[in-house]
């Protein structure tokens, strides 16, 4: 894989989760993937498992609901590339209804392996919630 290739699966990726469509979230996938919602949670293990928790038609622990059609958006790209593992980041928006104000905004980093046919074929997240006004932004205190 490449930068762009990685982009473009990226914004796929954004296709079919604005979509909901089982066929282009499984194309994503391959066969054997392992997907964390969160790095220290058990993977999702299979392709079917991943559309399924997408969909909200299996539970997860790490799996968030199925978002409304609308009432999010995403970009993402490539921060960099090693054989087959590519780095990403990108903020994900979500307002409060259709055509609504913003609600809350997570910034993301992917790290993701693909197979040799371009589907991903390991995927952990890591994301945290983005600070909203009159948030404080400074680092929890340390004991």
């Amino acid at each position: 894989m490449d930068k762009a290739e990685v982009d473009r699966w990226l914004d796929a990726y954004v296709t079919a989760w604005k979509s909901n469509d089982r066929d282009l979230i499984g194309a994503l996938f391959a066969e054997d993937v392992s997907y964390r919602y969160h790095p220290f949670d058990e993977p999702v293990t299979g392709r079917a498992a991943v559309v399924g928790t997408w969909l909200g038609e299996a539970e997860h622990p790490g799996a968030s609901t199925v978002d409304a059609p609308g009432t999010f958006d995403a970009v993402y790209r490539t921060v960099a590339v090693d054989g087959d593992v590519a780095v990403a980041t990108g903020s994900s928006t979500y307002l409060t209804e259709p055509g609504g104000p913003v609600d809350q905004v997570f910034d993301n980093c992917f790290v993701m392996r693909f197979d040799q046919a371009g589907r991903c074929r390991e995927f952990t997240e890591w994301y945290i919630r983005r600070p909203g006004p009159g948030e404080s932004a400074s680092a929890p205190e340390q004991a």
